[in-house]
């Protein structure tokens, strides 16, 4: 496994996006802390490229995913961002992998329903709420806050679904964590408001499937229909 981390960073190093400069400590712990994530995307043939942010990202996500030309690309923005390295520093150094496979298995799901032609798409049978008593520009930012929130709780779903099949006896921990990190500052109904999903899958058995798409899936269903 060693050797095969190596070259891949070796590879992120030759592309594109990293040739300005070496990946940097905080860089390199989120790419290993991610890597059987990466790893897995690769067995499974997903489209998942690796864009390591070059220029200062003051206040974004460190990790995120984006779709470019029928490729997922999980981007790392973490130049200039002090975020990155507080994320790090905020987990308990044993949870420390796990809680980035976490994440990282969160963006793969995002994936997943981008590749699907899913995205911000209700399954048949689910009609999208309208905010009640605004303009059409409220609504309209309304309706996008409510599709994002719900991609939230699928990718939320799908990186519990990791964690039961990679780590089970980190479950519970794991869990906790994800519904402090959700209800912390919480906005109810705003765009990172997935707990409506994670009082699903309080029970690691609610996410049992040969697939962690399909897992999260049916949870993900169920949460529509009780929101």
């Amino acid at each position: 496994m060693r050797n095969r981390v190596l070259g891949f960073f070796a590879a992120v190093l030759c592309s594109s996006a990293a040739l300005a400069a070496d990946l940097t400590p905080t860089e390199t712990r989120w790419l290993k802390g991610a890597w059987p994530v990466i790893a897995y995307a690769q067995e499974v043939k997903l489209p998942l490229d690796i864009v390591v942010q070059p220029q200062p990202a003051p206040g974004a996500a460190p990790l995120a995913l984006a779709f470019v030309d029928g490729r997922c690309k999980l981007v790392l923005s973490m130049r200039g961002n002090a975020q990155a390295q507080a994320t790090l520093e905020r987990i308990a150094p044993e949870l420390l992998d796990a809680t980035l496979e976490l994440m990282a298995a969160h963006e793969l799901g995002h994936c997943r329903r981008y590749l699907d032609g899913a995205w911000y798409r209700l399954p048949s049978g689910f009609a999208i709420s309208q905010g009640q008593a605004l303009g059409p520009d409220l609504q309209a930012a309304y309706a996008n806050m409510q599709a994002t929130r719900r991609e939230e709780g699928y990718g939320d779903l799908v990186g519990l679904a990791w964690t039961r099949l990679r780590h089970p006896q980190q479950y519970a921990t794991l869990y906790a964590w994800l519904v402090k990190e959700r209800s912390d500052d919480l906005v109810p109904g705003s765009h990172h408001d997935t707990l409506a999903w994670l009082r699903l899958a309080q029970d690691p058995g609610t996410l049992r499937h040969a697939s962690i798409f399909a897992a999260a899936a049916a949870l993900w269903t169920a949460g529509l229909a009780a929101d």
